[in-house]
């Protein structure tokens, strides 16, 4: 039978869909009245507590004189400081994600010899299985790569003759092949995507076993595989910054809910896929590159701060850009004085845009995060403070490294599997229950109505 496209248009449908509304409408007030925690978050942007994790910790308040005031925001990888986890590669001149991805998994930082050891085992499972591009990636490439990829890990199930064994060697094995694969994939579903999209030239480049994973997707994603060092270390810190943030963000909780289930891993990392491709979670970065494109379209003179200040408030009055309300990279469910990874890449954006010669933008990037915040906390009723957060920097700066939009999210999810692979074995290890958190019905009983009967 052929597949049958019925269009937004179809009036069978658009009733159908006002039905549904009517159906489901639930009145706002009984979430306060039953007392719900909507998206399991408290009043105050405190989230519910629904777990424990030793992966990762994420500071925003303080205890002074007896009471929590908001603090600097802080950031730990197993109590490593992500400050001094970027300061220690850039010190030794190496690459940093490989050793991320080892304290995550493991609790603790390798000496030379188990980085060494590890690194090399990444780079061996940094393959795929053989005419896995053409027989998979290749075929049917959506527009939405994350689909691409999400429908790649899915496959990879049926390569594998333990996909269903959740034993912790087997499921660490797993863990370890698509943190490696995962790059791989992500560029490959591009080039499907641009050649056969955008009518482009194709290039699907192997891997270098001598290349580290941040150097492998700029090599895999140029035609002449040629990069400097900064935009190799830019990449690298953009994907230590994006490797894990607790077990509470949309993706991670996810990847705990459906591993609790007991399920394989790769219908758990699947799941969290699907959540990351969400624009309030790994698309946001898309949304703050084209909001930056609108404003210089927008705005006769980018150095007048007036006129900027007035594009960002028609934004927040619903007046500009896509009239959501919403100026995207500012604000986190977590941070509210500052979001340490926005800090960190704002430094580094800063250097890739002098080399670049885009300066000019940069400095229009760091006026725009300064009026944003005052005017957004003068018009907004915030609870805990607004700051500008990663995704605010991580989008300029992957356009200084010649990276596509299409790719923002799928380079996203290269360096949150090293997170959800940690919180995958830690909730195999210590999890022992399904997660089922509770609903409240507001449906009466009704009686059954014979459809002879029915009006």
């Amino acid at each position: 039978m052929p597949y049958k496209d019925l269009t937004e248009n179809n009036l069978q449908l658009a009733a159908m869909a006002e039905e549904c509304v009517a159906g489901s409408a639930i009145d706002p007030e009984l979430y306060t009245r039953y007392g719900v925690k909507r998206g399991l978050r408290e009043l105050n942007g405190d989230g519910v507590l629904t777990g424990l994790t030793n992966i990762s910790d994420i500071r925003t308040k303080k205890l002074v004189n007896g009471q929590l005031i908001p603090c600097e925001g802080e950031l730990y990888y197993r109590g490593i400081r992500i400050e001094d986890l970027v300061d220690g590669c850039i010190y030794d001149d190496r690459m940093g994600f490989e050793e991320t991805c080892f304290l995550l998994l493991f609790g603790y930082l390798p000496n030379r010899e188990k980085l060494s050891s590890f690194s090399n085992l990444l780079s061996d499972y940094r393959c795929l299985p053989d005419k896995f591009v053409r027989d998979v990636v290749m075929k049917a490439p959506p527009s939405d790569i994350m689909n691409g990829l999400t429908r790649s890990v899915l496959t990879l199930y049926s390569y594998d003759r333990y996909a269903d064994d959740i034993s912790i060697p087997n499921v660490l094995r797993q863990c370890l092949q698509l943190i490696s694969v995962i790059p791989l994939l992500s560029v490959y579903s591009y080039q499907a995507f641009n050649h056969y999209h955008n009518k482009a030239s194709l290039y699907i480049h192997m891997p270098d076993p001598a290349l580290s994973t941040a150097g492998n997707i700029l090599a895999l994603l140029r035609p002449d595989c040629k990069f400097t060092a900064l935009e190799a270390r830019v990449l690298d810190i953009s994907l230590i910054l994006h490797a894990e943030h607790g077990g509470g963000n949309n993706s991670t909780f996810t990847t705990h809910v459906v591993t609790s289930s007991g399920t394989d891993t790769y219908s758990a990392i699947s799941a969290a896929l699907c959540s990351l491709k969400g624009p309030r979670h790994g698309g946001a970065n898309i949304k703050v590159s084209a909001m930056f494109r609108d404003l210089r379209n927008k705005i006769s003179d980018l150095d007048d701060e007036d006129e900027i200040k007035a594009y960002l408030n028609d934004i927040l009055e619903k007046r500009a850009f896509d009239k959501s309300g919403l100026i995207y990279g500012m604000g986190h469910a977590v941070y509210s004085l500052s979001d340490p990874r926005a800090k960190i890449l704002m430094s580094f954006a800063e250097k890739i845009a002098s080399e670049k010669g885009r300066s000019d933008e940069y400095r229009l990037l760091n006026t725009i995060d300064r009026l944003a915040t005052s005017l957004i906390a003068e018009k907004k009723k915030i609870y805990k403070g607004v700051s500008a957060n990663v995704d605010f920097y991580s989008g300029f700066v992957y356009d200084m490294l010649g990276i596509p939009p299409e790719l923002y999210t799928p380079l996203f999810a290269s360096a949150r599997i090293a997170g959800w692979s940690a919180h995958r074995l830690e909730e195999l290890i210590g999890g022992g229950k399904i997660i089922r958190p509770a609903y409240k019905s507001l449906s009466e009983p009704k009686e059954y109505v014979p459809v002879s009967k029915r009006i």
